[in-house]
């Protein structure tokens, strides 16, 4: 059999995967397996089924679907499973990328999609959120996980004295650097 993974991520498009590289550079940081597929909602539906039965078949515990525009894939994706699908809008100039907030957001009754916030905060948020899932069952997942909202809440206090210590002024310099 297959390698098992924990996450599967699948992107409408190859263009999304700058953005969904964040949510990768977590995984790999936190040491979780995964699989990255790229499947259209429209133009390949049946290549989006074949994603989701193999990575049931692998041992998948959560699905991460990224997509832009009218963002039809992790509704796809829900509609073939019964594991947690969390959706990614991909930040787009079209409509300002709501299509795909309200896309992603706006699901029927009875198929859940969990949605993130737009772009490359999203694509974090699905993967704390993804890593959140896994660590009901995961102490190792769930170790790294305190330590990591420790270094994000660290860096903003770091943050905090330098603004008070040097000034609005100075530090928004610094920040154009």
């Amino acid at each position: 059999m297959d390698k098992k993974i924990e996450v599967a991520v699948i992107i409408g498009s190859d263009s999304d995967l700058p953005v969904v590289s964040e949510t990768l550079k977590l995984f790999d940081k936190f040491k979780v397996s995964y699989s990255i597929n790229v499947a259209s909602a429209h133009r390949t539906p049946s290549l989006v089924k074949d994603c989701v039965q193999q990575a049931v078949s692998k041992g998948v515990k959560v699905f991460i679907a990224a997509a832009g525009m009218s963002a039809a894939l992790p509704g796809v994706v829900a509609s073939e499973t019964i594991l947690p699908v969390i959706g990614i809008p991909i930040d787009g100039k079209n409509l300002s990328s709501m299509d795909a907030l309200f896309s992603i957001a706006q699901m029927p009754p009875s198929i859940p999609v969990a949605c993130v916030s737009i772009g490359k905060a999203g694509a974090v948020n699905a993967a704390v959120l993804a890593l959140q899932i896994l660590a009901l069952n995961n102490a190792s997942v769930a170790e790294q996980l305190v330590e990591y909202k420790k270094n994000v809440a660290a860096a903003i206090i770091e943050k905090n004295e330098k603004l008070n210590k040097i000034g609005y002024v100075k530090y928004i310099e610094e920040m154009k650097k």
